[in-house]
């Protein structure tokens, strides 16, 4: 692998990933439309962990108390205390990104299914369309005033599923995530940092896996300085992408991606029927 190559991946892999565009599409479509080669399996891996280093970076603090809360509701069931009214925020964080976790089981049996879809740039395309009307939407939507101390179940259900969704590829997991956040009544800010939590289990997961799969393929030691290559990329661009989206919710004004997506969606059919 070239280092040219392994850096436009890890640019695209790190700003798709948190910018409401999807990176599954832009991907496929570089990969069908324009005949960029596919990142073999220990890249991708590499490149979604460096992802997970941004989110874990720009959310250090909540990350860290939820870990410390896990392990206090250990300590918890071996040591139990008298009941101290409500949950911590942290504990219940924890709570509600394992309920948005679960509609990701609904995905497993027909994953093959979506894969096959990132062979169908038309499809891409319409989906990258229905993208930029999800996002066109967020922003004519109330900001909202629940945070983890008094959102629902219900409202972690309904997150998840539009987590669900956007495995296919096309649907913006943080477009589709943090509108459906938005639309359930959740403070924008909140909304965004919700969205960007429960990705961790879900990406992880399946970094995991992924991860036993390139082991078996084999590692080519030369492609080491491009994957490092990548994976720096992918983890700044998405430390700064991260912050980018956090400041535009702030202001309302994170459906301006909404634009970009009906452009690419459009150019994607387009150049699917040229070529």
């Amino acid at each position: 692998m070239s280092l040219l190559i392994a850096a436009i991946l890890g640019l695209v892999q790190g700003l798709a990933e948190f910018l409401p565009i999807s990176s599954s599409g832009h991907l496929s479509v570089l990969q069908n439309l324009f005949g960029m080669k596919e990142a073999d399996t220990l890249f991708d891996v590499l490149l979604h962990f460096a992802t997970l280093i941004s989110i874990c970076a720009a959310y250090w603090q909540d990350i860290a108390d939820m870990v410390k809360e896990v392990i206090g509701f250990f300590k918890d069931i071996n040591h139990p205390k008298p009941e101290e009214g409500d949950p911590k925020p942290a504990r219940r964080l924890v709570f509600m990104i394992a309920i948005a976790t679960l509609p990701l089981l609904v995905v497993l049996p027909v994953k093959d299914y979506i894969d096959k879809l990132n062979n169908s740039t038309y499809f891409i395309g319409a989906a990258l369309i229905i993208t930029g009307a999800i996002l066109y939407l967020s922003d004519r939507m109330q900001n909202g005033r629940k945070t983890e101390k008094n959102m629902t179940v219900i409202d972690a259900v309904k997150i998840g599923a539009a987590q669900a969704i956007a495995t296919v590829p096309g649907i913006s997991r943080s477009g589709a995530t943090i509108t459906a956040g938005m639309a359930t009544g959740l403070n924008r800010n909140f909304a965004v940092k919700f969205s960007f939590l429960m990705s961790l289990p879900a990406v992880l997961g399946a970094t995991l896996v992924k991860l036993y799969d390139a082991i078996n393929d084999g590692v080519d030691v030369s492609n080491f300085p491009a994957y490092l290559l990548g994976m720096a990329i992918a983890g700044i661009t998405g430390f700064f992408a991260i912050r980018i989206i956090k400041k535009l919710t702030q202001k309302g004004k994170f459906g301006l991606f909404c634009w970009y997506c009906f452009f690419a969606g459009i150019l994607t059919i387009v150049l699917t029927i040229i070529l």
